[in-house]
């Protein structure tokens, strides 16, 4: 079973369920294959490229690994644990650098954008405090330093408009072929100049 298929059974077998439904404070609107189409219609609506899109799409993977199908999802390191199961299907660090720095983009917003926070969702604001709340001075010029930082931050805030019950997006088979895309133009081989 190709990577692509993976995902798709993951989606399938998880993606109905709520970002753990039986927490009231940490239970957010939508559920997980919502959310992810929803963020990554909204990346696509910025005319990002393919691999943000796949980004997009991809970033709480990590909530839908392990658990059972009616469990609630609350992977405190959801950001990780995927990782290494996309990179092992041919993700490359386009797709993967800011799925892994989306939480610590967050944690940046909060400490650099004024009223960020007040925006967030109860849930987001108590997953905030566990992943350790806003950054210092310190932490974010190191964040900063990070060559896809810039792209986690448009992740992050894709990631906190994605909450919309009911909202239309494409399905999932049309993003299914968007990292088929993706995953296809990675193994093309580099152009060589002539001289």
């Amino acid at each position: 079973m190709d990577i692509v298929c993976k995902i798709e059974a993951l989606f399938k077998r998880r993606g109905a369920t709520l970002y753990n439904g039986n927490q009231l404070a940490r239970r957010e609107p939508v559920t997980a294959v919502a959310h992810a189409l929803q963020c990554a219609q909204l990346a696509e609506w910025a005319h990002a490229d393919t691999t943000l899109v796949a980004a997009a799409l991809l970033h709480d993977l990590g909530q839908l690994m392990g658990g059972a199908p009616d469990e609630g999802l609350c992977n405190d390191q959801h950001e990780r644990s995927a990782l290494t199961f996309l990179a092992g299907g041919g993700f490359g660090p386009s797709v993967l650098e800011p799925i892994r720095l989306h939480v610590e983009a967050k944690r940046y917003l909060v400490a650099t954008d004024e009223g960020y926070g007040d925006n967030l969702t109860l849930a987001s604001r108590h997953s905030l405090a566990l992943q350790g709340g806003p950054m210092s001075i310190e932490e974010r010029f190191a964040f900063l330093s990070q060559p896809f930082a810039s792209r986690a931050l448009q992740l992050r805030r894709w990631d906190d408009l994605a909450k919309h019950p009911g909202k239309r997006t494409p399905p999932l088979a049309y993003y299914l072929d968007v990292l088929d895309d993706v995953l296809r133009d990675s193994k093309q081989p580099a152009r060589v100049a002539v001289a």
